[in-house]
């Protein structure tokens, strides 16, 4: 399993980013930086890429030195940004069973829009529905089990911020008919999912019928991250079985929001959908 430190939080993102454009600024490539302050080789790759520890501060003040960075304001900040960048969030009490970083990534977007064709997302699902995806992706002790209800218990917290993002989440209707089969996890899963729909304005869910066949998203589970911040680019994550793949670029990124955008038109509207889930939980009963 690989643990969330090997992707870089959007903060260390951040801070590597800002390191590359300090340097880029003053004209130097990065073997030349390293050569100039004696480091290792690799050290400095690594370090603006985000996938090495944060810098101590007398490291980043001799790269401020060195590429001439003289404005008091500005080197505060960038201190100031590498305390963040060091910072220990709440999920990483769960490195043991978050796969990756992307909780990291979706909990300071400022829009998610998300489609999922196989299982509620995780921000729409009880607890007891957790146990039961976790339960059937097979490998996973009861402990690890348990562990993984509670990350994701903590992690809806987040749309009950008062700084929630906007969550635009598609559901294949075949998600919700797949839990047909277990009437109990269905009824109080589906009210979980008409409870968020209706009482949190941030929200928007819409469910994709079976009868639209061919769609955009025939690649499989997909989620748009967006930040308010320009110095964070959009992030695209698509979900494996152990791990997610992200891409960055922005061709990719434009390309499957084109894809997010189709499925989504093709989906009833956030209201139709609601009425749709109720007449489930009425049918089912």
């Amino acid at each position: 399993m690989a643990a969330q430190k090997d992707r870089p939080s959007i903060e260390r993102r951040r801070f590597a980013a800002e390191l590359r454009s300090m340097r880029e600024a003053a004209g130097m490539t990065i073997e030349e930086a390293r050569l100039a302050l004696d480091w290792s080789s690799g050290r400095l790759n690594h370090i603006e890429g985000g996938r090495h520890s944060v810098p101590d501060v007398s490291a980043l003040k001799a790269l401020l030195d060195l590429y001439e960075v003289k404005d008091p304001a500005r080197r505060d900040a960038l201190l100031a940004l590498r305390k963040e960048a060091r910072q220990r969030p709440w999920w990483y009490e769960y490195e043991d069973v978050l796969d990756d970083g992307y909780v990291g990534f979706e909990a300071r977007a400022r829009r998610i829009t998300a489609f999922h064709p196989i299982v509620v997302h995780g921000l729409l699902q009880t607890p007891a529905y957790a146990a039961a995806s976790a339960r059937a992706s097979l490998g996973r002790s009861e402990e690890e089990i348990e562990r993984i209800v509670e990350a994701r218990t903590e992690r809806q917290k987040l749309l009950a911020r008062p700084d929630a993002p906007e969550f635009r989440c598609v559901l294949d209707e075949a998600v919700l008919l797949r839990l047909s089969v277990a009437p109990d996890l269905a009824r109080d899963q589906l009210r979980h999912l008409v409870d968020v729909a209706e009482g949190a304005e941030t929200v928007t869910l819409q469910v994709l019928p079976i009868s639209v066949g061919l769609h955009g998203c025939m690649h499989g589970s997909t989620v748009l991250l967006d930040y308010e911040d320009e110095r964070d680019p959009s992030l695209v994550c698509l979900e494996t079985r152990d791990r997610g793949t992200y891409l960055d670029s922005p061709a990719q990124v434009a390309d499957y929001r084109l894809a997010l955008d189709d499925v989504a038109a093709d989906s009833l509207s956030g209201r139709a959908s609601i009425d749709l889930i109720k007449s489930m939980i009425t049918d089912w009963k």
